[in-house]
């Protein structure tokens, strides 16, 4: 089982930053891969940025260039800088663990989720 924390959403206008942490614990290995995503209100959930250790991060086309994944392996947190923030970023984003086998993916863990609002 993994556990996983979000932390860091809020309210911000337009232009501005917000970081988001997300703490995993429990059967934590540095061989799977973690993300975040998001779910606006009447839409389906999105990968926002994802990353597999040792693999560059993979961002969605509308945050590239204003967000940057970074990883804390030793400590296994998963951290989201947002700079530059959009209304159409306003969303519930939610933390993602993606468990991988010798074989391919197994499993995924969700966090709860944590609300950023952009106001314009």
């Amino acid at each position: 089982q993994v556990q996983l924390v979000e932390s860091g959403g809020g309210l911000v206008q337009a232009g501005g930053s917000l970081k988001l942490s997300c703490v995993a614990s429990g059967s934590v290995s540095s061989a799977d891969a973690m993300g975040w995503y998001r779910q606006a209100p009447g839409k389906q959930r999105e990968l926002v940025a994802a990353e597999r250790h040792g693999s560059s991060p993979n961002y969605a086309d509308s945050v590239k260039g204003r967000f940057s994944l970074s990883r804390d392996i030793i400590n296994n947190v998963l951290s989201l800088q947002m700079n530059i923030l959009k209304p159409e970023d306003t969303a519930v984003y939610f933390c993602n663990y993606k468990v991988y086998r010798s074989y391919g993916y197994s499993h995924e863990y969700w966090g709860q989720g944590t609300q950023v609002t952009v106001s314009s």
